[in-house]
C-alpha cells in the first residue's frame, strides 16, 4: 500500500529530526544539525534493506517515490526556517559541522558515478 511508503518515510523523518536535535545540542548549538539529511539517508538504507528483502511491494515503493520528488521543495522550505546567524555565531563547531557534509558529499559523488557505470539496469 502506498500508505506504507509515507508511513516509513515519517518513521525516517522522525527519527532524523530527532538525531540532528540531539546532535545539535551535544555540540552546543541550538538547532537541529542535519535531521532532514539524517533522515533522508535512513530512508534510502531501509528502504534498500526493505528491497533486498523482498518486502517492498510497488505500491509501497511508490508511496517512497512520491516523497522523493517532494524532497527538494521541502528542504527549501526547512532550510528557510533555521537561523544561520545563530549556527555561524555559535562558533567553530557549528560551520564545521556544515562543512564536513559538504567534503565528504564532493569525495563521495565521483566514486559512487564511477561504481553506477558498473551496475546494469534492467
Amino acid at each position: 500500500m502506498i500508505i506504507y511508503g509515507v508511513a516509513i518515510l515519517a518513521f525516517c523523518y522522525v527519527i532524523g529530526q530527532l538525531f540532528g536535535e540531539f546532535l545539535g545540542k551535544s555540540i552546543g548549538v541550538d538547532a537541529n544539525v542535519g535531521g532532514v539529511g539524517f533522515a533522508m539517508l535512513l530512508l534510502i538504507i531501509l528502504s534498500d534493506w526493505i528491497n533486498k528483502k523482498g518486502y517492498l511491494d510497488r505500491n509501497t515503493e511508490n508511496g517512497i517515490m512520491f516523497w522523493n520528488q517532494m524532497y527538494i521543495p521541502i528542504v527549501v522550505a526547512m532550510s528557510a526556517t533555521q537561523n544561520v546567524r545563530v549556527a555561524f555565531s555559535s562558533g567553530f563547531i557549528a560551520v564545521l559541522a556544515g562543512l564536513v557534509p559538504i567534503i565528504i558529499c564532493a569525495i563521495t559523488i565521483p566514486f559512487l558515478a564511477k561504481l553506477s557505470k558498473n551496475t546494469q539496469l534492467d
